[in-house]
């Protein structure tokens, strides 16, 4: 389609989506490995450690997917998609980005539950099984899930015809257009799925905040954090959740500004650049700050430079010695 000509022709748009694209799975893969490490090692598990693996790896085929998706729009070959192609690629993006939300929701809830006093009702969740969890994962996932059923009736591969009525996804790819009832009858559905698990994470968020607001007057009361009932691990671990709810929050908020402004304005290709880097963000973000904040990770890699150092030391004392 011609919409999509100022696309594939701008480098700088094209680099920039492969830029964080690349970081994202770079950033996904090794936060993988480092928990399947722990987990060999044998660690101590924490109640968030399989949501954060399952994120890591939702966040690494989403980030693939996505690859597919974007050389198809900015380096278009000679074959198209056909129309079975584009109904899967498409409802299996949707199915991954429904996962990462309901697994962020989960994760923010169990952090709260974590933090929680043994005097919250809240307490009696903390021993929960790992399978708990995955089972309380696949239950939001199910009630998610269906509501992107509709990808199979309204994407289609790209006619060889010029129409304005198609929305462009990719060279292959396009939204058939809807009539205005089933439109904002979708649009009704989709608001109120997105709106009940941000709303979960908000009120998460806002207990975590709560307490670690009486935390802080308790420690200042005291003069001794080491009386304090919450420990410096749970501390940061909150802060870092209460950073990836934030950061998720945002982007989803820019996400519906950004896809209301390309309906607007007639399928603005600039707008669905726009769109395409806010939706990824999150789960090239995400993992990012998991590094940089677990301690676990961080002794991790400072155990791995300290032996790298000690072997090249090593090695350039014994060519000296030679």
């Amino acid at each position: 389609m011609n919409k999509a000509n100022r696309l594939y022709s701008n480098i700088h748009i094209r680099n920039t989506v492969y830029t964080v694209s690349g970081v994202g799975v770079m950033a996904n893969t090794l936060l993988l490995l480092v928990h399947i490490s722990l987990h060999i090692t044998g660690h101590r598990p924490k109640p968030t450690d399989l949501p954060i693996r399952l994120l890591a790896l939702i966040h690494l085929v989403i980030l693939l997917i996505n690859g597919f998706i974007v050389a198809d729009i900015f380096i278009p070959q000679g074959g198209r998609w056909d129309d079975l192609t584009c109904k899967l690629l498409i409802y299996l993006y949707r199915l991954m980005r429904g996962f990462s939300i309901c697994a962020t929701c989960l994760l923010s809830v169990l952090q709260a539950i974590t933090l929680s006093p043994r005097s919250s009702c809240l307490a009696r969740f903390k021993h929960k099984s790992s399978l708990h969890n995955l089972y309380c994962l696949l239950f939001l996932w199910v009630i998610y899930s269906p509501f992107s059923s509709h990808l199979f009736i309204s994407i289609a591969a790209t006619p060889n015809w010029t129409s304005d009525n198609f929305m462009y996804i990719t060279e292959s790819c396009s939204f058939i257009p809807m009539t205005f009832f089933l439109r904002h009858s979708l649009s009704i559905l989709l608001t109120f799925r997105e709106a009940s698990l941000i709303g979960i994470m908000a009120l998460s968020s806002g207990y975590m905040v709560a307490l670690l607001c009486r935390h802080k007057r308790q420690s200042q009361r005291l003069h001794r954090t080491s009386l304090s009932p919450l420990s410096s691990p749970e501390l940061r671990a909150t802060q870092t959740i209460l950073l990836l709810m934030s950061c998720f929050v945002v982007m989803s908020i820019l996400d519906s500004i950004v896809a209301y402004a390309r309906i607007t304005l007639k399928d603005d290709p600039v707008f669905y650049c726009i769109q395409i880097l806010v939706a990824h963000s999150y789960a090239s973000f995400s993992p990012l700050v998991f590094i940089c904040t677990e301690k676990r990770i961080i002794s991790i890699f400072r155990y791995m430079w300290d032996k790298t150092v000690k072997i090249s030391v090593g090695s350039g004392g014994s060519v000296l010695l030679r």
